[in-house]
């Protein structure tokens, strides 16, 4: 893809080493905008600014927190970007929170950069350049003074630089994805829903899913740093109106994407991980927080060939979420330790919509040569579908409310059980298909149009039972408890006897009137 794609830029580094500073010196733009954050002087929440760059190139700015504490906020808004500023303070050089952003953004793929040594105009920076550098090797390295406007022009030279060079690093999903960071209402607006396009584009009009839940909704507005537009594509920092749900049914985490979806909701997700050299040994039933997107889980881990994963190696893993992932092979991870918190390691999910393994003896197929690690994650592709696959999604998808079971299938198509046990694997692996039910799958798009009917009744009536559900769809009592099963495991609802309920969902950290008075 062209280098003159849509980029995002990410600031990192140790609180109070100037990142909002420096940003609000080179946009014009303040990105606390927070109460809280002005009373405190310190970012809790991401913020956002555009920025104009010598060759006339535009991209996006995401501001993170810099405190330990905050961290997890800083992972959501470090998923999406392209390139990072590194600021290090003169007076305090490289610090805890300086190193773990950094890992982080290697986790994340994330190599390209610019470092800013922040607060010269109080200190000689001689000492932090050497620092930064030994930990940076590579990276331009600009000297700035923000109250004073020193080496600004510099550093928007060196930024313009990275930006020209930078190749693209997100797998080339045919749908929209885009993982929420905020949600919110506006007045005459409505629903807006706002993050980084990862893939695909977005215009008004377009039909639209939100995952995990599988409500459905509509574009019908779309903005980049306040200035409304008809389409976006990948790259940008995009808020998109959305008819439909409610902005109380959408929150961080969450996924906004086309029609079928081109993502995988799963609590099993199988990743090639590579542990930090500092950290303890990953055994199996260890419990960890994954990072994807702007969504996070606990997890339990359980390696693939050996019973622990020792720092500085490579293995490959199951992770078992309690809250499920929204994701595609390729994707990257971030995985943290519960207690004392601190990142781990990266990873990259090979299998989004995995089968649960148990450990011990290998039970997946082998991973080529050339780790997915290593490799650019443009090139890390799913292998194209063949026309036996295709041709059984377009089955189910003419199967509708109501599909065959798997047997039936594979009798349509002449196919014996293993041939479609290997493609309903692929259909699963593609976000095309989905298991609900021990011999049953429903085409993706059409699974999550019932999924979202049955959450508008839960919500409706507080809870729903196999048989009102079946009266509610005009179906029968087997396709509405395939439906009710699903809703179960993926941990939309939970059954109370013969009842079904939603859960409660746990809040992003802000606060509902903090959320509606937000801009775009």
């Amino acid at each position: 893809m062209s280098a003159d794609r849509p980029r995002v830029l990410g600031t990192a580094g140790h609180v109070d080493h100037g990142k909002t500073a420096l940003v609000t010196a080179l946009t014009g733009k303040d990105t606390d905008r927070l109460p809280e954050e002005k009373r405190r002087g310190v970012s809790i929440e991401l913020g956002y600014a555009p920025l104009g760059l010598p060759s006339g190139r535009r991209v996006s700015i995401v501001d993170v927190p810099g405190h330990e504490r905050f961290v997890r906020t800083m992972v959501a808004g470090a998923s999406g970007i392209d390139f990072f500023l590194m600021c290090v303070a003169a007076d305090d050089g490289v610090m805890p929170q300086t190193r773990e952003h950094l890992t982080v953004l290697r986790a994340l793929g994330v190599d390209e950069g610019v470092v800013a040594i922040t607060k010269v105009d109080r200190q000689d920076s001689g000492p932090a350049r050497s620092a930064a550098a030994e930990l940076m090797p590579g990276l331009d390295i600009v000297d700035v003074a923000t109250p004073l406007g020193t080496g600004l022009d510099e550093l928007r030279a060196a930024l313009d630089r990275v930006a020209a060079r930078l190749t693209d690093r997100r797998p080339r999903q045919e749908g929209a994805v885009l993982h929420v960071d905020r949600c919110f209402t506006l007045k005459g607006v409505g629903t807006v829903a706002t993050g980084t396009l990862w893939s695909g584009s977005i215009s008004v009009g377009d039909e639209l899913t939100v995952l995990p839940d599988g409500q459905a909704a509509r574009a019908r507005s779309l903005q980049v740093h306040d200035e409304p537009v008809s389409t976006v594509t990948a790259g940008q920092r995009t808020a998109v109106g959305l008819a439909g749900p409610s902005w109380r049914d959408v929150k961080r985490g969450d996924v906004v994407c086309s029609v079928p979806a081109s993502v995988s909701v799963s609590h099993f997700v199988n990743v090639e991980l590579l542990l930090d050299e500092r950290a303890r040994p990953l055994r199996k039933g260890d419990r960890v927080s994954a990072h994807h997107g702007t969504r996070h889980s606990t997890a339990r881990v359980v390696p693939f060939e050996r019973s622990e994963i020792r720092p500085g190696e490579r293995g490959l893993c199951q992770l078992r979420l309690e809250t499920a992932l929204v994701s595609a092979t390729g994707d990257r991870l971030v995985v943290r330790q519960l207690a004392p918190p601190d990142t781990i390691a990266g990873a990259v999910i090979v299998d989004p919509a995995a089968r649960r393994h148990g450990g011990g003896k290998r039970e997946e197929p082998p991973l080529a040569s050339e780790s997915p690690l290593d490799a650019p994650v443009a090139e890390r592709r799913l292998p194209a579908l063949d026309d036996l696959a295709r041709q059984l999604a377009d089955l189910l998808r003419s199967d509708g409310e109501r599909p065959r079971a798997d047997a039936e299938l594979a009798a349509a198509l002449g196919l014996d059980s293993g041939q479609t046990a290997r493609l309903l694997d692929a259909l699963r692996a593609h976000g095309l298909a989905v298991r609900a039910g021990r011999n049953l799958h429903f085409h993706s798009d059409v699974l999550a149009r019932l999924t979202g009917r049955a959450l508008d009744v839960c919500r409706r009536d507080g809870r729903t039972t196999v048989a009102a559900l079946r009266d509610e769809l005009g179906t029968t009592r087997r396709y509405a408890q395939a439906v009710l099963e699903h809703m179960d495991s993926t941990k939309l609802t939970v059954r109370r006897d013969d009842e079904h309920v939603l859960r409660a969902r746990s809040g992003d950290g802000i606060e509902p009137s903090q959320r509606r008075a937000a801009p775009p």
